[in-house]
């Protein structure tokens, strides 16, 4: 059955030999395997019971990353912690399969919505291909004023170990590094992971390459996103994580593509769309 609806928790996928699992909570894709291996990292201590955003997978940041000063929200805004409609497939086909899911004030909850009360509509869009991934957001602002946002796609990837893993795609472009604040241009030609990293690549074209030893290479192409975080809690910060193993930061890394760096501007009537594929 390529669309598996029997847990009331998620949907699962099955394409060839891959599958996905989608928590309704957040819209929250939580495992991709391929050939039996997977290929996200899922905390050991993740909470999946809607109490708080899933720590792993690709957790969807909207409508801000972060904290930012013109809105209320809590980090990260309300999108992972909201329960989203399954829309179901609109696509199973010899090529791909194809589920969406949809987010509306009204599946917000009221605590949140209270702190941003404008109208829109977000479809996220999972395709399941022969070694592919595909994450799509679209949103739109069905309402009267336009409103600002920023998004990402907080993808966490499992490697087999942080002293073997480099990421290809950022060399000559600027970052912004919130560990120690200020913006920098990138060197390397890959960037390697020895402490804590937080770092938000801007204006980054074309394709990001993960290099995992050991559990296989991933391939990040997107579109519209124009930004690209790198993180790695490290330590201490892994330490001081309720919902995170102390030893985990050594099995991931988070890849995020977004749009961050720049508020988006979304007119009454318009939408706006950003896509990540991933390829193994």
């Amino acid at each position: 059955m390529p669309v598996n609806t029997a847990d009331p928790r998620f949907v699962q996928l099955s394409f060839a030999n891959s599958s996905v699992t989608i928590f309704y909570f957040g819209a929250t894709v939580t495992s991709w395997t391929v050939d039996g291996h997977e290929r996200l990292f899922l905390s050991s201590k993740a909470l999946l019971d809607s109490s708080k955003a899933i720590r792993g997978g690709i957790p969807l940041v909207f409508p801000h990353f972060g904290s930012v000063s013109y809105s209320k929200l809590p980090q990260h805004g309300f999108a992972r912690n909201s329960t989203w409609k399954f829309l179901g497939a609109v696509k199973d086909s010899s090529d791909e399969v194809v589920v969406q899911f949809e987010l509306r004030p009204e599946l917000v909850p009221e605590h949140l919505r209270a702190l941003w009360q404008h109208d829109f509509r977000l479809v996220y869009t999972v395709r399941l291909a022969d070694r592919t991934l595909t994450t799509s957001l679209r949103a739109e602002n069905p309402g009267s004023e336009s409103f600002l946002f920023t998004s990402l796609l907080h993808t966490y990837l499992r490697i087999a170990n942080v002293d073997d893993v480099a990421v290809r795609g950022f060399e000559n472009r600027q970052y912004l590094d919130k560990v120690t604040p200020g913006t920098f241009t990138e060197t390397r030609s890959e960037a390697k992971i020895a402490m804590e990293v937080d770092r938000v690549y801007q204006q980054v074209d074309g394709e990001v390459l993960v290099e995992n030893t050991h559990i296989g290479d991933v391939r990040i192409h997107k579109t519209n996103f124009p930004d690209v975080v790198l993180w790695n809690p490290w330590i201490e910060k892994a330490q001081a994580m309720a919902d995170f193993g102390d030893e985990e930061y050594k099995n991931m890394v988070c890849v995020e593509v977004g749009s961050v760096s720049t508020p988006i501007v979304l007119e009454a009537g318009q939408s706006w769309e950003g896509q990540q594929i991933l390829v193994v």
